[in-house]
């Protein structure tokens, strides 16, 4: 895995002889490339794949290889696939999946629990777990089904059929399908936005946004006021303030 630092955190699977899919150990350190994170310093994540896929999901050569106990499965899973959703998730400046392929298995996965996701037109989706027996993971199946509904999330957990860019996106799992050509652009025009708005501030609304799936909406008023009196309390708030009641484009750093 190559991952470039910056002011935006580019990560790109480098395996393309097997379509970058992920082994427990490329699984630790996306892990840990989203796990130390901070506002101050990113503006943004990008992840993509090397070559003509994006993720082909688990290596099954290395699941042939295996032999462990259901428990030592579980810790394996908790702390790889589940640590990843968990990071992503809980990150504190925006992900963005670029996806340059397929995206199948965890690659799928991957691409729902990202904040944003762009394909090339010429990338296919699909939660293919069930072709080898096992249950969708990496968060799968706690997000899929609030992003593209439950009938369609049992529709491609319990087939593994693939769907093309276009349905992808008609079905909200990407929020843009591209011609392949222009996808670079594409995700370099929402970066350029993302770095021109308060990080933190991003954070504190994906956070509210994140915490309130599913729950009450009372317990979600009470976390969205929690989280919005901490922002009130940031310079971002103040620099936009100015620049509206002056008349000039905020200046957020």
């Amino acid at each position: 895995m190559q991952i470039d630092d910056g002011p935006v955190r580019r990560i790109t699977f480098d395996r393309p002889d097997v379509r970058n899919a992920m082994t427990a150990a490329v699984a630790r350190e996306l892990a840990d490339a989203l796990a130390d994170l901070d506002p101050e310093e990113h503006d943004a994540v990008v992840i993509t794949g090397e070559g003509d896929a994006f993720s082909a999901g688990g290596d099954i050569e290395a699941m042939a290889e295996r032999a462990e106990t259901t428990p030592e499965a579980y810790e394996r899973v908790r702390t790889t696939l589940g640590r990843v959703a968990e990071n992503a998730l809980s990150a504190p400046v925006p992900i963005v999946a670029k996806v340059n392929g397929d995206a199948v298995g965890a690659g799928m996965s991957l691409t729902a629990i990202s904040d944003f996701a762009y394909a090339g037109d010429s990338a296919r989706f699909g939660a293919t777990f069930v072709n080898v027996g096992l249950v969708p993971d990496m968060g799968a199946t706690a997000i899929l089904p609030r992003l593209i509904g439950l009938r369609k999330t049992k529709e491609l957990a319990f087939t593994g059929d693939l769907v093309d860019a276009n349905e992808a996106a008609e079905m909200d799992l990407v929020n843009e399908t591209v011609p392949d050509d222009d996808l670079d652009d594409r995700v370099a025009d929402l970066v350029e936005t993302l770095r021109n708005r308060p990080t933190a501030n991003i954070g504190l609304a994906k956070e509210a946004i994140h915490d309130n799936l599913g729950q009450p909406w009372r317990d979600g008023l009470r976390r969205e006021a929690r989280l919005q009196s901490m922002a009130y309390d940031t310079p971002a708030h103040d620099e936009g303030v100015d620049a509206f009641l002056n008349g000039r484009k905020p200046d957020f750093d």
